[in-house]
């Protein structure tokens, strides 16, 4: 399930205006990083390590990097650390 809403994250980010109302597009994006927000530090490290998993086996450049920004660029790290 979690590789699912990362592909459709991963849409979202992608798509050009004429694709998806960019309002739209932040709010699910905004709307997803509060969900992370809430998630307990265990369920956090376990989607860090999924993200982890799915960038190393990942043969596009473009969906790799976003894939190694995911878990900063949604809130699961700390910019603390």
């Amino acid at each position: 399930m979690a590789e699912a809403l990362v592909d459709v994250l991963w849409f979202i980010d992608g798509s050009e205006d004429e694709q998806m109302d960019q309002d739209d597009a932040v709010k699910v994006m905004e709307g997803f990083a509060h969900v992370v927000s809430t998630l307990r530090e265990d369920q956090r490290q376990e989607l860090i390590a999924l993200v982890g998993e799915m960038s190393a086996a990942e043969n596009d450049p473009a969906r790799r990097e976003f894939l190694e920004a995911f878990p900063e660029g949604f809130g699961l790290i700390d910019d603390a650390f």
